[in-house]
């Protein structure tokens, strides 16, 4: 859906990081080259020469004042490690103009709650969790919005997170088994990836044909999933042909409890971001 003349206004406002990290990087990035934001109306603070230095040549605005960031920006996100946050929001909140900021939090745990507290009562704040292939603009992120949130800072954010991948929303308290599932989900795809590469090197292919033949068919079952429409079951068992090489394989895994080791990851990482977000409220 194309943009309206207002909206793309609107999101031409300033933009500023408080981390400067990979994530922060792969948005910046997302955000230039689609056109949405310059360069020249981004700022990001870090404590890390490195990491700034790396911004640098992406052309935004760097500093180590988180103060300046927020006051130089009209949308902030927060994109440090949680058990920081609680401290960095105390430190720019007096510079906050809640009429005036959004604050959009990618910190893993934090609710929205304990980010509104350390604000000045009427802030506008949203939270994502986003993913790490948003490095390479095929992220998954999902939002929820803050008791002060308009349908507007949605939108928004909602449309600068989809240049760097996919965006939906829903309501706060999910977002942990959204953790478990895509925030989480990466690694378990990597790991899987490695298992098939394995096995392929186990059976007498090159490692780096293997891996290359591992990587691209994980990407192409995504996109099969994601492109037809299809139920993931009926996709296997359109591969699954009688008495075949395939039908052998997934009886091999059933007996293992493949899905269900899955699933017991996606609960184990949901249960770890619970854990986490209380420990740094």
């Amino acid at each position: 859906m194309a943009l309206s003349a207002n909206f793309q206004k609107e999101i031409n406002k300033t933009v500023g990081f408080i981390g400067g990290g990979r994530m922060a990087q792969a948005m910046t990035n997302g955000f230039i080259s689609s056109g949405l934001v310059q360069a020249k109306n981004i700022y990001v603070s870090d404590s890390s020469e490195q990491m700034l230095e790396v911004l640098e040549g992406i052309g935004v605005n760097t500093t180590k004042d988180n103060k300046s960031v927020v006051e130089k920006s009209d949308l902030i996100v927060i994109a440090v490690k949680p058990n920081i946050v609680s401290c960095v929001l105390k430190e720019v909140a007096p510079v906050v103009i809640p009429e005036k900021h959004l604050f959009v939090s990618i910190a893993a745990g934090i609710t929205i709650r304990s980010i509104e507290l350390n604000l000045p009562p009427g802030t506008h704040v949203v939270r994502v969790m986003p993913n790490t292939p948003a490095l390479v603009q095929a992220g998954a992120s999902v939002v929820a919005s803050g008791s002060n949130a308009v349908p507007e800072d949605l939108v928004l954010v909602q449309a600068m997170l989809r240049t760097v991948g996919i965006c939906d929303e829903c309501p706060e308290y999910l977002l942990d088994a959204v953790t478990g599932v895509s925030g989480s989900g990466p690694a378990y795809a990597f790991a899987a990836i490695e298992a098939l590469s394995d096995g392929g090197v186990k059976m007498g292919l090159p490692r780096e044909l293997s891996t290359k033949l591992a990587a691209q068919t994980l990407l192409g079952a995504a996109k099969m999933v994601l492109e037809t429409g299809k139920h993931p079951g009926q996709l296997k068992d359109e591969v699954c042909s009688p008495a075949g090489t395939t039908i052998a394989a997934m009886h091999v895994l059933e007996q293992n409890g493949f899905r269900g080791l899955w699933m017991d990851a996606v609960e184990a990482a949901t249960l770890r971001a619970k854990e986490l977000g209380s420990i740094n409220q």
